[in-house]
């Protein structure tokens, strides 16, 4: 047998023994103690529950508590009757609440038991019955709708099992409270014949047994009579007050307390109408006026805060209501196809950057790519994702991933070039932009790092150079003919003749993106574009191939791409061997829709171990690989390249300016296979 099952067993014998073995006063202080906060429990617990089934062994405690409460009339009477003394409890009960008026005693005890008797005891009795009644009819109707969601396949065999056992143990409840409500009526009823048995018996054997006259044995048992009475009655109307709750329980989301607050004042205007009536009794003459004052105030202030509340909860359910309407507008679903251009999604721990910092890096991103590229960014959308983990961010492009990645919101990241000390201690990860090693610091870990040459960079920072490098890798995907369209009307302001010559008479807006589709795609500039149109308007007549025209324009805008790669004048380049061009360049095949490079691909796996080869020695010096190539093969080539890296830079000799000197520093060689 467990614990448990034992001390409540135990616990049920110790209140049989009760009523035969005599106990000291003593003890009978620490059991009318203890009967008073087992009620005390009970009736909270009955307050607190949700559900009547969530406390469905009350029947149960309710039969042992009125088995307890009549083992303590019986030893109590004994004592009381025999030595005219029943404990500190009973006597202070019996002083305290008469207050040296017996007869106000007992008809205090009689009003108690009266109240307990008539009002509580059979309005519990009565709820019992017909919930008992209405359970049991339900019944039926109950068990059909499990099992024809059981037949619908809306439930689990499971589920309908568990909802039969819970609609069973609903039947067991009510009709067990239904009998044991009457346990609760006979014990008041007991109550009020006990306290005549101990105030008859008490004078009669005060005078002739023990030698008092009349008003000592009066005074005496009826004090402890009384008090026997109030110190047993008190919870006998606290467990019928916690059996009139249980049974009266209906179903709801919250328990007791929390639904009186919110169905009894729940309702501003009915609150402010009691004030005011109090308010109105002021006037009333003989009436205290500090209480109908303080209490209208009360009721007033609870109207006026409460109305506040209702009108927020109006306008909330107004807005809820607005936007169910918009939901259900048609129009409103084409929104829905809408793709942001570039997003930003980020975790919760990132969010207050959203409307920080990151913002204002935002703003500076989309200055710094219209100077570099010469492009205007579109807006970029910032919004959290609660399915990314907290410290992570997501990079999209249309609505697609790109690139992710992991910052610490509370750390510094320190980069270096080489290897990371050992005794930097942090987080070692990536650097997400551009796969350097990099380790994630503390504060006080700052200025060490510092000092060895690290460079040292903020969480703001590292998410926007990540963002810059990801949206000039992707220029070309974010340039449209709608962006081309704006750019040209840019221009049309200050050289009208020039565009009213090329759009639309000799290319299309759709013809000029791709052109600068492919700039972009490079890593070229289209900011000088005056120059880029001007070049196209000279080509376009005899050249409708965009691809073509890029090479065009390319040489037009040789001083930039000169400037860019051929910093102070000199570039080291990779170059091909004449048989390897004259390879690619026979290769070339024309079709009425352009041009592509048809190259035997085992010749074309050469040449690319041959290049991969060669890149992979200037990586390791340091620096950017550059393939110079004559400018026919120069396209074919770049789209050869690809497959290797689209890092890799090719540009034609007339992409370079006279003056800038070149340096070989490998050759391209059709390697034997």
């Amino acid at each position: 047998m467990k614990s448990s099952e034992l001390t409540v067993a135990l616990f049920v014998v110790g209140i049989v023994l009760l009523i035969i073995i005599p106990v000291p006063p003593v003890i009978m202080d620490f059991l009318l103690i203890f009967n008073i906060t087992l009620s005390i429990i009970i009736l909270l617990t009955t307050m607190y529950v949700k559900d009547a089934l969530d406390f469905s062994i009350f029947p149960s405690i309710l039969l042992i508590t009125t088995l307890l409460r009549l083992a303590l009339n019986i030893s109590s009477t004994r004592l009381i009757l025999s030595n005219a003394y029943a404990g500190g409890v009973i006597q202070a009960f019996g002083s305290f609440v008469i207050g040296g008026n017996p007869v106000v005693g007992f008809i205090i005890f009689l009003i108690i038991a009266i109240v307990q008797f008539i009002v509580i005891t059979r309005g519990a009795e009565r709820v019992s019955e017909v919930s008992a009644r209405f359970t049991l009819d339900a019944m039926p109707g109950k068990q059909m709708a499990i099992d024809a969601d059981l037949n619908a396949g809306l439930i689990t065999e499971k589920e309908a099992r568990e909802r039969r056992m819970e609609i069973q143990q609903e039947a067991k409840f009510y009709g067990a409270m239904d009998g044991a409500s009457k346990f609760v009526k006979g014990d008041a009823i007991v109550s009020i014949i006990v306290i005549i048995i101990n105030i008859v018996a008490g004078l009669i054997i005060g005078m002739l047994m023990k030698g008092m006259d009349i008003n000592r044995a009066l005074n005496t048992y009826t004090v402890l009579t009384v008090g026997e009475g109030l110190v047993n009655q008190i919870p006998a109307l606290l467990i019928s007050t916690a059996t009139g709750m249980i049974v009266t329980l209906s179903a709801s989301e919250s328990n007791l307390g929390g639904d009186v607050i919110k169905q009894l004042f729940n309702q501003p205007r009915i609150l402010k109408v009691a004030a005011g009536l109090l308010f109105a009794l002021v006037l009333v003459p003989l009436l205290p006026k500090l209480p109908l004052i303080l209490m209208g105030s009360l009721f007033a202030y609870l109207g006026f805060a409460g109305a506040q509340k209702v009108t927020v909860k109006e306008e909330e359910q107004e807005e809820n209501i607005k936007e169910l309407e918009n939901i259900r507008d048609p129009k409103k679903v084409y929104e829905l196809l809408q793709v942001d251009p570039i997003e930003l999604e980020f975790g919760y721990e990132l969010i207050p950057l959203a409307s920080g910092e990151l913002l204002d890096r935002i703003v500076m991103i989309r200055r710094q790519i219209a100077l570099d590229l010469g492009i205007v960014v579109p807006m970029i959308r910032l919004r959290d994702n609660i399915q990314l983990k907290p410290n992570e961010y997501v990079i999209k492009i249309r609505g697609n991933e790109i690139a992710r990645g992991k910052v610490y919101i509370d750390r510094y990241m320190a980069m270096t070039a080489g290897e990371i000390d050992e005794d930097i201690s942090g987080i070692r990860e990536k650097e997400p932009a551009f796969g350097l090693p990099a380790i994630w610091i503390d504060e006080n870990e700052k200025s060490k790092a510092e000092a060895r040459g690290y460079t040292v960079v903020d969480v703001p920072s590292v998410i926007a150079t990540h963002l810059t490098h990801i949206i000039k890798q992707h220029a070309h995907e974010l340039l449209g003919r709608q962006e081309v369209q704006s750019l040209i009307d840019n221009i049309k302001a200050t050289n009208p003749a020039l565009i009213e010559e090329l759009v639309p008479k000799l290319l299309t807006i759709g013809e000029i993106e791709k052109v600068l589709s492919n700039l972009l795609r490079e890593g070229l500039s289209i900011r000088d574009l005056v120059t880029i149109l001007e070049t196209l308007a000279d080509y376009a007549p005899i050249i409708r191939d965009t691809d073509v025209l890029t090479e065009y324009v390319r040489q037009a805008l040789a001083r930039a791409i000169s400037s860019k790669y051929a910093a102070g004048g000199k570039i080291e380049v990779i170059t091909l061997d004449p048989s390897v061009e004259q390879l690619i360049s026979s290769s070339i095949t024309q079709t009425e829709h352009g041009s592509y490079l048809a190259l035997e691909p085992s010749l074309a796996q050469r040449v690319l171990r041959s290049i991969h080869e060669l890149v992979k020695k200037v990586t390791l010096k340091g620096g950017q690989p550059v393939i110079l190539t004559a400018p026919v093969t120069r396209f074919y080539l770049r789209k050869l390249v690809e497959q290797i890296s689209p890092d890799i830079v090719v540009l034609s000799y007339n992409e370079l300016l006279p003056n800038i000197e070149v340096t070989s520093v490998g050759t391209v060689r059709l390697n034997e296979s």
